[in-house]
């Protein structure tokens, strides 16, 4: 049996953004102490999620990514950080991937952009599918995973055994109840379920930390059932052991995408 433990940074909302680098810095040693492969930041954790946003630092980005970097390498572990970069295209929103030795993956830009944001961000282009160890992953971010399931089919149809999901949200719905997946809650976590057990993969979706968050951060088996969540409101890491044999992505393979194309 093939297992790979990772680990989702369930973080409060970063109040600056040296305040984001600290903690993300603090929470890969956390997740190394307890020998995690990976580990997965929410949307935009660098600097911190705004709307509206102000202008980019590209000297600051730079800056701390390469102390996560380090950071990374020095106790060997996999980063999938949630930031924002730009490009010849405009400002994205986007996931840094670094690899335990703190080299650069590359990154997976937001290519579908929820309406609000349009005016903020530019979408990205492409998409890409990443390695660590024996874990095959690939990344989509809030909005995407919501809204557009062929984001994740992408991934598990090219080897992908777990989707990451770093979103953020703290809008709080009247009524909301603290119960994963409440029928009376919003629809988001059910996708969670869904993108998992449409695709035979483990679906891995990260939030900030907040007490009326409608969502909280959680691992979804192959088989559409959950294996971890955290409590609402409780910061700190959600870890959770994979075994990628489960993740034989048998639904998405056999999806005749032929039929379907325009």
């Amino acid at each position: 049996m093939k297992t790979c433990r990772i680990a989702l940074a369930n973080l409060s909302i970063p109040t600056t953004p040296e305040d984001s680098v600290a903690h993300a810095v603090l929470a890969l040693g956390q997740a190394a102490e307890v020998r995690a492969t990976i580990i997965c930041f929410p949307e935009c954790f660098i600097p911190g999620y705004r709307i509206p946003a102000p202008p980019v630092d590209t000297t600051f980005l730079e800056g701390a990514w390469a102390r996560i970097a380090a950071a990374a390498a020095k106790v060997g572990i996999g980063v999938v950080l949630g930031t924002e970069r730009r490009s010849e295209l405009g400002r994205h929103l986007t996931a840094l991937v670094i690899n335990r030795d703190g080299t650069y993956a590359g990154f997976q830009d937001k290519v579908q952009l929820d309406p609000s944001e349009e005016t903020t961000y530019s979408a990205g282009t492409g998409r890409r599918i990443f390695q660590c160890d024996d874990l095959t992953f690939g990344v989509v971010i809030c909005h995407e995973g919501w809204r557009y399931p062929e984001t994740v089919r992408w991934a598990a149809r090219r080897g992908a055994q777990v989707v990451f999901h770093p979103h953020f949200d703290m809008d709080a719905p009247n009524g909301f109840k603290p119960g994963f997946a409440d029928p009376s809650n919003t629809f988001h976590e059910k996708a969670m379920l869904c993108r998992a057990a449409e695709n035979s993969i483990y679906f891995a979706s990260v939030n900030c930390a907040g007490a009326g968050a409608a969502t909280t951060s959680a691992v979804v088996r192959p088989d559409g059932t959950l294996l971890a969540h955290q409590p609402y409101g409780k910061e700190g890491l959600l870890i959770a052991d994979l075994d990628l044999e489960l993740a034989n992505r048998l639904l998405a393979t056999r999806c005749k995408i032929e039929e379907y194309a325009t």
